[in-house]
C-alpha cells in the first residue's frame, strides 16, 4: 500500500476470523473488487484481519466488525495522523457500498450546468442538495429569489429558509434521509443525528398480509400528512435486532413502534392499528405526551440495556464459536472462585490472630485479679 501513488484511494474491510457477519460479506466484497477493476477507479480494494493487524485497527478506532472504511494511500504513510477516512455505516450489500464508493471518490459538490446533467444526477439519488446561485441558469424549478439551498426527495423540493429552519448544517442532518423508505439497522443508528422520530412498521422478510397492510399505512399517512408530520420519517424494517435490543426482548412482527433515537427511547400503541385513524391518533398521543415514552438512556436503563447487550453477545459468540464462548463465561467466573477462596482461607488465620491477641490481653488481668490482698500497716 506505501508503494502506491499519494493520492490513490483505498477502501479497506476489517474483519475478524470468528465474525460471520465478515464471512458473509466476503462474496459481495470479492463482486465489488471486481466490478471497482473493470470499471477502471481509482479506488482500490482491500481487507485486513483485525485480531491480527491489531495496531492498525486501533489506529482506525475499529469498534465492531466488519468495519469498512475509505482513506487515502497516504493515510497508511502518514500512520493515519494526518489523512483524512470515511467510515462507512450503511447497510452492507453490494449496491450501498458502491454508492458510498462513488461519492466519496467523486468531487463533494458537482456543478450541474445543464438541465439533463440534473435530472441525470437526479436518477441516481434519493435525496439531492443543491445549491442554486444567483446567476444560475438552471431552470428546473421556480425560486422566488436566489440563490436558495434545496433538497429534492420524494418526487417533491423544500426549499431552506434560515428564520424557519434555523442552522443550515441542523436543516442538512435533518432532511438528509427520504420521508418513507426501507430502513436496516446502520440506516436507523445514522438517522439518530437528524433529531426526528422515526414511525416503524416491523416486518418479515416474506411479507404476509398484515405486514403488507402496515406498511401500506405508514407509506399512506407518510405521504398524505407530509407537512403535518414534519418531525417524523417513516419506513419499515425487516431486520429487527436494533430495535430489540433497544427495546430489552423479542419484538413482535408485524407491529408498529415509533422511535426517538436521541434519547433510545421507543413508543408503542395501546391498542390495535387497524385503520388510518388509529395511525393518526397513535402520532397524536406521542406528540401530546398522552402515550408514555419507554426505555430511555438514564443510569438504570444504560445498566438495564448493558447487561441485555452482554448476554446477546455472548449468546451469538457460543453459537458461532463455542469455544470462545465457554472461555468468555468461565475466565471471569474462574478469576471470581479464586478471590472468594482467597478471602475465605484469609479469614481464619486472622481469627486466630485475634483470639491470640485476647488471650494476650486478658491474662494480666486474671493474673492481677488472682492476687491475695495485701495487708496494710500503721
Amino acid at each position: 500500500m506505501e508503494s502506491r501513488a499519494a493520492d490513490d484511494i483505498w477502501i479497506i474491510k476489517f474483519y475478524a476470523p470468528w465474525c460471520s457477519l465478515c464471512k458473509q460479506l466476503d462474496p459481495v466484497w470479492r463482486q465489488i473488487g471486481s466490478e471497482l477493476k473493470s470499471l477502471g477507479s481509482p479506488v482500490s480494494v482491500g481487507k485486513s484481519d483485525a485480531t491480527a493487524s491489531t495496531g492498525l485497527a486501533k489506529e482506525f478506532r475499529v469498534r465492531g466488525y466488519p468495519a469498512i472504511l475509505i482513506c487515502f494511500s497516504s493515510c497508511f504513510v502518514s500512520r493515519l495522523k494526518k489523512g483524512v477516512k470515511y467510515n462507512y455505516s450503511g447497510p452492507r450489500t453490494k449496491d450501498g457500498i458502491m454508492d458510498f464508493v462513488n461519492r466519496v471518490a467523486g468531487p463533494l459538490v458537482r456543478h450541474l450546468s445543464s438541465v439533463q446533467l440534473f435530472q441525470h444526477a437526479m436518477s441516481r439519488h434519493d435525496v439531492m442538495l443543491v445549491y442554486v446561485g444567483a446567476t444560475s441558469q438552471l431552470k428546473a424549478v421556480s425560486l422566488p429569489s436566489l440563490p436558495a439551498v434545496l433538497v429534492f426527495k420524494d418526487g417533491t423540493y423544500f426549499t431552506y429558509n434560515e428564520e424557519r429552519d434555523g442552522d443550515l448544517k441542523l436543516w442538512i442532518n435533518r432532511e438528509r434521509f427520504p420521508n418513507y423508505f426501507r430502513i436496516d439497522s446502520y440506516t436507523l443508528y445514522a438517522m439518530g443525528e437528524s433529531g426526528k422520530l422515526v414511525v416503524l412498521a416491523l416486518v418479515d422478510k416474506n411479507t404476509c398480509k398484515e405486514g403488507l397492510r402496515y406498511k401500506s399505512l405508514v407509506e399512506k399517512v407518510a405521504a398524505d400528512y407530509r407537512e403535518i408530520y414534519r418531525n417524523f420519517y417513516f419506513g419499515f424494517m425487516e431486520e429487527h435486532d436494533y430495535i430489540s435490543g433497544l427495546v430489552m426482548g423479542e419484538v413482535i412482527v408485524p407491529s408498529l413502534i415509533v422511535v426517538n433515537l436521541s434519547i433510545d427511547g421507543y413508543f408503542l400503541p395501546q391498542g390495535d392499528v387497524e385503520t388510518e385513524r388509529h395511525l393518526l391518533d397513535f402520532l397524536k398521543g406521542v406528540l401530546d405526551g398522552s402515550i408514555q415514552c419507554l426505555g430511555g438512556n438514564g443510569i438504570i436503563q444504560r445498566i438495564k440495556r448493558f447487561v441485555y447487550d452482554t448476554k446477546a453477545t455472548l449468546t451469538l459468540v457460543s453459537s458461532q464459536a463455542p469455544l470462545l464462548g465457554c472461555f468468555l463465561v468461565s475466565f471471569p467466573l474462574a478469576i471470581f472462585a479464586i478471590l472468594c477462596y482467597l478471602c475465605c482461607k484469609a479469614r481464619p488465620t486472622m481469627s486466630n490472630d485475634d483470639d491470640d491477641d485476647g488471650v494476650a490481653l486478658l491474662a494480666p488481668s486474671l493474673h492481677h485479679r488472682n492476687k491475695p490482698p495485701q495487708k496494710k500497716y500503721d
